[in-house]
């Protein structure tokens, strides 16, 4: 059984026992969170739009933390002109409990 959640305006195909990072959450480490987008679930046949309208899926927040530094470098010829810059993307860590169908 799989379910397709939004969440951080992506979409994620997820089953019970997942661990996934999404987009960061304001929500502590150990607490639980119920996503209630869900746009599909899977049994054995597909069900979708009304079908689903009720289903939500509940996971534990394991961790916050920051993605690795990408670089971000400017730079125009002949103008003398470069900048760098870095990024670190905030990242929630959660582990899928249970999908509500």
């Amino acid at each position: 059984m799989y379910a397709i959640i939004a969440t951080g305006g992506k979409q994620y195909k997820v089953s019970e026992g997942d661990v996934i990072k999404v987009e960061k959450l304001d929500v502590e480490a150990g607490n639980t969170v119920t996503f209630d987008q869900v746009i599909a679930v899977s049994d054995g046949s597909l069900k979708v739009g009304e079908d689903v309208s009720k289903a939500t899926v509940t996971a534990t927040v394991m961790e916050q933390g920051r993605g690795k530094k990408v670089i971000v470098y400017k730079y125009k010829r002949k103008t003398g002109y470069h900048k760098k810059n870095g990024h670190r993307q905030a990242y929630t860590q959660v582990k899928i409990d249970k999908i509500n169908a």
